[in-house]
């Protein structure tokens, strides 16, 4: 029995066409160079131009790009969204500096203005339950830490930023303060930030109200502002 070639049939775009429908069934042949530069510039040409179906209706025109910033800048001024603010506060973080403060101690201060209400800084830490809380803060006593670097989110959650937190916990209390604590929920994680309450201008203290439950033994409070409350708590 004996098996004829198949014959090497050529299309309109320069490819071989296979005759036995399989192109590994007839072995390697070499592709002439004519047919392989006109089967390279149909490939081009198709690459090219998109279907019909995926053409661009809409090409972009000068001032697009800018019309979707302003669009963008005035959804965001409008919406007053805390994940939004959240979102650009990780993106570029506020210039914030740490140094000697007269209030108390240490004490974060603006290296930049910040407007009114903006995020300042996220109160970061270790979250904890309340009676790590507890645990905790008889050990710092212990060990001579006498400033309190534990922020309360909710009724079961504490954020403890004495030995792992950022700037924020340097921030100290005013009565008359010019940012305030808020909570934030970002992919269902409880978040504390600091926003500022007016205009705060470079090398301004940034301070707010700690809020301490009235308690019997007082804690002198030494902000200095007019309407100073005396105590802390």
């Amino acid at each position: 029995t004996s098996f004829s070639t198949p014959k090497k049939k050529k299309r309109d775009d320069g490819m071989r066409e296979h005759v036995t429908g399989c192109a590994r069934s007839e072995g390697y042949y070499k592709i002439d160079k004519k047919d392989k530069l006109k089967y390279l510039n149909n490939s081009r040409a198709f690459a090219e131009e998109p279907p019909a179906d995926t053409q661009v209706r809409n090409p972009p025109v000068p001032g697009r790009r800018s019309e979707q910033r302003r669009l963008l800048s005035s959804f965001t001024g409008s919406c007053d969204s805390d994940l939004l603010k959240f979102n650009q506060l990780k993106f570029r973080k506020k210039k914030l500096k740490f140094c000697k403060s007269h209030i108390h101690d240490w004490g974060l201060f603006a290296m930049e203005p910040i407007a009114a209400d903006e995020m300042v800084i996220e109160y970061v830490g270790q979250n904890i339950r309340q009676v790590i809380a507890d645990m905790r803060e008889k050990r710092y006593e212990d060990e001579g830490i006498g400033s309190s670097y534990m922020f309360r989110v909710d009724h079961d959650t504490i954020i403890d930023a004495t030995k792992c937190g950022n700037f924020a916990r340097f921030i100290n209390h005013s009565c008359n303060p010019n940012c305030y604590a808020k909570v934030i929920t970002v992919e269902s994680q409880k978040k504390i930030v600091i926003y500022s309450k007016q205009h705060i201008n470079v090398n301004e203290e940034i301070t707010y109200d700690y809020k301490f439950p009235i308690e019997d033994v007082k804690i002198p409070c030494l902000c200095g502002s007019e309407n100073c409350r005396g105590t802390l708590n």
